[in-house]
């Protein structure tokens, strides 16, 4: 069981694992839950309730900044290697390039507390030199609120992702992006496969095999963009086609996941120094480092076999 915090096209190769038989070939029964909730997913794998979860390592440095006793929890492969959010607009407001002008007075409809757009929108408004006092913020744990949010007036922008951006685009709710995290922040671990430390120590064979059928996921997802697609609409039988196409192609342009699945090093700083700035993560007495969330041994593994 991967617990997931939205079932977003994010995670498409994971999905595609699945529909593929590529974990099955491996003998692992693999399902999805959405668990929403800023640390929901990540709490089903502290209680045991889930295997692992899909999101940001960040979330291990949460665990881990508790200290002795806290329940470690380490990524084992990337995903998401791109932050996967965009900041949008109302029609009708033009944006010149100065984000802090853009933004001050405004409000901004984002995640739930403690989720990555959320922690991500406030990393944005420290970097531009705002203050989250001078903005209002909307926190939502259902993505889709901001398309209600926005269309009836009640927020100007919203911190999104796709499909959620593309729908809103679809039925004019918002502009296209005006800022594209993927570009701006650039290589960002958002969102890997994050197992406990326990079940890894006794059970390494099930994370190998997991491991292995993911990288084939995610070089199937590569390399067959037409089936991914035919994937995709069957996860997301509710969107229309042109939105769905639209949706994968920014996905492949804004080139948001990992294909090998490492997790660099590069990628994780990105991601604590997101949730460091927006205070979500406080460690600077013991700052949480890359070895203590992070283990790449079983990636390194696929890609020693395969050479």
């Amino acid at each position: 069981m991967i617990a997931e915090p939205v079932h977003g096209t994010g995670y498409l190769p994971l999905y595609v694992g699945i529909q593929e038989g590529f974990f099955a070939d491996e003998g692992l029964d693999v399902s999805t839950v959405t668990l929403q909730g800023g640390g929901a997913h990540t709490n089903a794998v502290l209680t045991g309730e889930a295997w692992a979860f899909i999101g940001g390592p960040e979330h291990n440095a949460f665990a881990a900044a508790r200290g002795e006793g806290a329940v470690v929890v380490k990524a084992i492969a990337n995903v998401v290697n791109r932050g996967n959010n965009y900041l949008v607009a109302a029609p009708g407001l033009e944006y010149d390039g100065d984000l802090a002008a853009f933004l001050d007075g405004k409000t901004i409809v984002t995640g739930a507390y403690g989720g990555t757009p959320n922690s991500v929108t406030r990393y944005l408004l420290q970097e531009s030199g705002l203050d989250v006092s001078d903005v209002q913020i909307i926190e939502s744990a259902d993505a889709a609120a901001a398309l209600a949010i926005v269309q009836q007036g009640q927020a100007e922008v919203a911190m999104v992702s796709e499909p959620i951006l593309g729908r809103g685009v679809a039925e004019g709710i918002w502009e296209e992006p005006f800022l594209d995290v993927p570009e701006e922040l650039g290589p960002y671990a958002y969102s890997t496969i994050n197992v406990r430390q326990d079940s890894i120590d006794s059970d390494p064979e099930t994370v190998q095999a997991f491991t292995r059928a993911l990288v084939k996921s995610l070089e199937f997802t590569r390399d067959e963009p037409e089936r991914a697609m035919e994937i995709a609409q069957a996860e997301f039988p509710t969107l229309e086609p042109d939105v769905l196409a639209a949706t994968l192609e920014r996905s492949y342009e804004d080139e948001i996941w990992e294909w090998s699945g490492a997790v660099s090093e590069e990628a994780v700083e990105t991601a604590l120094d997101v949730v460091r700035a927006s205070e979500v993560l406080k460690d600077s007495g013991d700052p949480v480092q890359y070895d203590a969330i992070v283990d790449m041994t079983f990636v390194d593994a696929v890609g020693s076999a395969g050479e």
